[in-house]
């Protein structure tokens, strides 16, 4: 086939990912697309792939995304005549010691709250459903019935019919060789058979993702690495709709095939291939087999199906697959180049994820926003550190070999530390911090008294920093903490259009005269949450932006992309030049009027309010602003004057016992005060009104801004869900969110957040309660809750206010 002079759309590679976004784009946007694939179909890493599909993720829309992919296989031949393999057969997962089981019974209790009934078995059943497996290590299975495998090629080969049925042009044996760019945008796709111009670029070329992204000066963090299975001959007495089996603790996977199994594993050494490019002639090619480093996967394969032992192997697959650092894969529009997409770095998940992913990435494409809440797979999750090869590498393998591991609460990630730190870090450490990481930047989660080792102990229940935290929580509430923030990303924009941009992007009102604060949403166009921030206003064209540490490649780039086309604005990301001390607690006051000039009473300097002031010298704008819930200040200082400022508080505060304070207890103090984390509590699928923030949305006021027309025809209807917070007395219960949410028995809804609130020394949660007929105070204050933990049911109370100080009288004090 010759090779188009223009097509609309461009998707690179022709593995299941760009199939199923080609098939997705001519189906259901009858765009014009063709997709460039160098070798031939499924020729990368599609066609060694193991199949399993399964479909459950702590996620509720890439839960939603994985049963997309099961209800389109299920479908497809019937629509493009050629089969998929898809059987489905459904799937145990074993657990042989009770911190797997109790994992196993709070994934039980997430795939009830998003729909899907998992099934907890006893060893006894498991026997019964799989004769040939040894079970006397057991203590149960969970049990999926609707998971199940299929044939990669088969599936790719039928969603490229569908695409060509649909009208898309699929092009074999053509290699892209670079872009034509103009102004960020690429142009054309340079290819070994001309050039072909384009309005958008999908990249979806697998394990090539990282180097078809660099042509574009993009960043997409893969690592390939080598993952092994065997087919076996076959199996005496295995049915052939035998479940598909993952036997986490010994590190194991097992599907049927054609009488045989197949079998591989997560090893905790394992191997990865190059951090250069890979070949471009790489198709359907394989590593030669690697009996010693696969015999660790067969002694614990023969352990559990004892008739292995006897049985011949067929063949061994040892190919590479592309894992993340995060072991979550990469979707979305890549924050350097606005009109390159990307889908890749499946992390041996991509047979699983390939329908759904194409679904929401065609999506995507046409709308410029994700459908749907994709913030753990969005590619702007990544910053400037993910293009270190060695980092990615380092952290890359420690998630290949935590892939079936325990999942603990609140667990880090240890490669690759430290790798950002605040000019503090050396003196928390002196005060005994532990800290955690969250975008390359080490952060104190909390400090361990004398006598304590510093250091995390996971466990399934109270973790061994509770009561530390406990005191921290404590402290703040009764006396003055310093938390040292510096990882909040922050930014200016300045210039004679920013109040005029800002009108557009923020859906709170940002007009306020010069030295005011506010506390706003950015809003996509069906008025769901993107992002969540301060807006500081230091002068007539010139606004200070503060947002979470983990979003800052994702909030900048929503912000970049949406200011309106001929405003005179510059943005500016400034996240390395000030450090950050919230100073939090009733004694506040008393310390910042220690150490600075200026008036810091209530009248002089009131809640909202941004003043620049001096310590110890040193210039510091000062933001009256919490997310404890107490009096206090963020106090923004000049990076390099940080250590003085915070010496400077710290005598100071010695006579109002100041002590600093970690990210943990922040959570629970914010949890008691009902402050929403974005991500969790409110995402892209939550408007204003459903987290009730609609006081922070200017709809009384004459001015467009994003979101505004869902918001206004959602204003005159009854919510179909709203955010509410939970209490439960039990002290052993420990909630870490999607408990479900019983009302009169009945499932409404799950939890987005839970954690402990020390000053009211009960469980706290939050979430949304549904309804397909609208919800209101009257229904929310009217029925009897239960929450489900761990898939057993403990009475709740709803609350509709903050359940501590519900007037802000603390913290306009």
């Amino acid at each position: 086939m010759t090779l188009p002079s223009h097509a609309e759309i461009v998707v690179i590679g022709g593995g299941i990912i760009g199939c199923s976004t080609a098939y997705h784009l001519a189906r259901d946007h009858k765009a014009n697309v063709v997709l460039l694939e160098q070798g031939t179909l499924t020729s990368g890493s599609t066609w060694h792939a193991a199949g399993l599909v399964g479909q459950l993720r702590s996620s509720a829309s890439i839960t939603r995304v994985l049963k997309y992919s099961v209800d389109l296989y299920k479908g497809l031949e019937a629509e493009t005549g050629l089969a998929t393999g898809w059987k489905m057969t459904g799937c145990l997962r074993l657990a042989t010691n009770q911190n797997r089981w109790t994992e196993f019974r709070r994934l039980a209790t997430t795939a009830k709250s998003f729909g899907m009934d998992m099934h907890l078995l006893t060893p006894q059943e498991v026997k019964a459903m799989w004769p040939l497996m040894e079970v006397g290590d057991l203590v149960g299975a969970s049990w999926l019935p609707t998971d199940g495998q299929a044939s990669p090629s088969d599936i790719t080969q039928s969603l490229a019919r569908g695409a060509r049925m649909h009208g898309a042009k699929i092009v074999e044996n053509v290699r892209v060789t670079g872009f034509e760019m103009k102004d960020g945008h690429i142009t054309h796709v340079r290819t070994t058979l001309g050039d072909i111009a384009c309005d958008k670029v999908v990249n979806c070329a697998g394990q090539w993702a990282r180097q078809v992204g660099a042509m574009a000066g993009i960043n997409v963090p893969l690592q390939p690495v080598k993952h092994q299975y065997i087919i076996t001959e076959k199996v005496p007495g295995l049915s052939t709709d035998a479940p598909t089996i993952r036997d986490p603790d010994r590190r194991t996977y097992f599907k049927e095939e054609v009488g045989g199994l197949v079998m591989g594993g997560y090893e905790p050494n394992p191997q990865p291939w190059t951090t250069g490019d890979v070949p471009d002639d790489w198709a359907y090619r394989l590593f030669d087999d690697d009996f010693d480093h696969f015999e660790q996967h067969m002694a614990e394969a023969i352990a559990r199906v004892p008739a292995l032992e006897t049985v011949g192997v067929k063949q061994m697959i040892n190919g590479p697959e592309s894992f993340t650092p995060d072991g979550n894969f990469i979707l979305g529009v890549a924050p350097e180049c606005k009109n390159m997409f990307v889908g890749a770095g499946f992390n041996a998940f991509g047979i699983a994820s390939g329908g759904g992913a194409g679904w929401v990435l065609a999506q995507w494409v046409v709308d410029g926003e994700a459908p749907l809440d994709l913030w753990v797979v969005d590619i702007r999750r990544f910053a400037g550190m993910h293009r270190d090869r060695q980092w990615v590498l380092d952290r890359t393998l420690e998630a290949y070999g935590k892939h079936y591991t325990i999942g603990f609460p609140h667990e880090e990630y240890e490669s690759g530390r430290p790798h950002v730190v605040s000019p503090l870090y050396e003196r928390l450490k002196a005060h005994g911090a532990v800290f955690g990481s969250k975008l390359g930047w080490e952060r104190p989660n909390w400090f361990a008294p004398d006598g304590k080792e510093p250091k995390d102990v996971y466990s399934m229940g109270r973790q061994n920093w509770f009561s530390a935290v406990g005191e921290e929580h404590r402290h703040v509430r009764e006396a003055v903490g310093i938390f040292d923030q510096s990882s909040f990303a922050k930014y200016e924009m300045t210039g004679p259009d920013a109040l005029k941009a800002l009108d557009w992007i923020c859906a709170n009102d940002t007009g306020k005269p010069a030295g005011r604060l506010t506390y706003t949403q950015l809003l996509n166009s069906r008025g769901g949450i993107e992002a969540d921030l301060t807006v500081a206003r230091l002068s007539e064209d010139k606004f200070y932006i503060v947002t979470g540490t983990g979003f800052r490649t994702h909030d900048l780039g929503w912000i970049e992309d949406h200011i309106p086309a001929g405003l005179d604005v510059t943005l500016r990301d400034v996240t390395e030049e000030f450090g950050t001390l919230s100073l939090m607690g009733p004694k506040a006051r008393a310390v910042l009027s220690a150490v600075t000039d200026a008036d810091v009473s209530n009248a002089g300097f009131p809640f909202g309010h941004v003043r620049e002031i001096s310590i110890a010298g040193h210039p510091v704008r000062a933001l009256r602003v919490t997310y404890v819930g107490e009096l206090g200040w963020e106090l923004h200082v000049p990076i390099g004057a940080i250590g003085s400022v915070f010496d400077t508080l710290m005598a100071a505060g010695a006579a109002s016992n100041i002590r600093p304070v970690g990210y943990r207890a922040l959570e629970s103090l914010r949890l008691e005060k009902g402050y929403r984390a974005w991500g969790s509590d409110i995402t892209p699928n939550d408007t204003p009104f459903d987290a009730g923030l609609g006081w922070a949305v200017k709809l009384r006021k004459d001015t467009d801004f994003l979101g505004r027309r869902a918001l206004e025809t959602a204003q005159g209807e009854l919510r179909k869900k709203a955010f509410a917070g939970f209490t439960v007395d039990d002290p052993n219960v420990v909630l870490v969110g999607r408990e479900t949410i019983l009302r009169n028995g009945e499932p409404v809804g799950y939890l987005t957040s839970g954690g402990y609130g020390y000053t009211l020394g009960k469980n706290v949660g939050y979430g949304y309660v549904r309804r397909a007929e609208g919800v209101d105070d009257a229904f929310l204050a009217g029925g009897t809750y239960e929450l489900v933990v761990a898939m057993e049911r403990t009475p709740a109370k709803i609350h509709l206010d903050p359940l501590y100080d519900p007037t802000a009288a603390r913290v306009k004090a």
